[in-house]
């Protein structure tokens, strides 16, 4: 059984990983979740307890945490797929800053790394983000598109979260290693 390890950092697209999650659950995936706080002000972690399996992980100081749990996830994923990947996360990936739990796992991940941005058209257009995004891409990062259109604030223009379809098919062809068709 592969292992996908979903990062889910705090924009309003964060509900849209739900249903990814629930999928690769339903196709014999074992998928484990880590979230950041302000990913927990959207969607609660108990729901993707509930789609996933198993216990989602959101604080490096839990005691249930100790044991390196960061490591551990990093050291079994075959793939960690961060959606939906917010400016700030990807800011920090960037830089190599590991302050919490999915940034910090994100630094030991040996895997393939997927980075699925959403984000305002102005923050996504942003010189540092996009060479941000380059940087990962680099560094062998694969870094989805975005999908043009009415965005969550109301604007309208580049920045929103691919359909989860499209992500999920990635990340399945990844771990087929087939070809990543989505790549920026």
């Amino acid at each position: 059984m592969k292992n996908v390890l979903i990062g889910v950092s705090g924009g309003i697209a964060c509900y849209k990983t739900i249903e990814i999650v629930n999928q690769l659950k339903k196709d014999g995936y074992n998928v484990n979740v880590i979230m950041t706080k302000a990913a927990q002000e959207f969607v609660r972690p108990l729901t993707f307890q509930a789609m996933s399996g198993n216990v989602v992980v959101t604080d490096m100081f839990e005691p249930a945490n100790w044991d390196m749990k960061h490591i551990e996830l990093a050291k079994n994923a075959d793939i960690f797929a961060v959606v939906p990947a917010t400016a700030n996360i990807i800011g920090k990936i960037a830089s190599g800053i590991a302050d919490d739990m999915l940034s910090t796992t994100l630094m030991v991940a040996k895997c393939p790394i997927l980075i699925a941005p959403a984000m305002n058209t102005a923050m996504y257009e942003n010189a540092f983000v996009q060479a941000n995004l380059q940087k990962l891409t680099s560094n062998g990062y694969i870094v989805l598109k975005t999908q043009d259109g009415l965005l969550a604030c109301g604007d309208e223009g580049k920045g929103k979260l691919l359909p989860f379809e499209d992500i999920l098919k990635e990340i399945k062809d990844i771990l087929n290693n087939e070809k990543r068709h989505l790549k920026s």
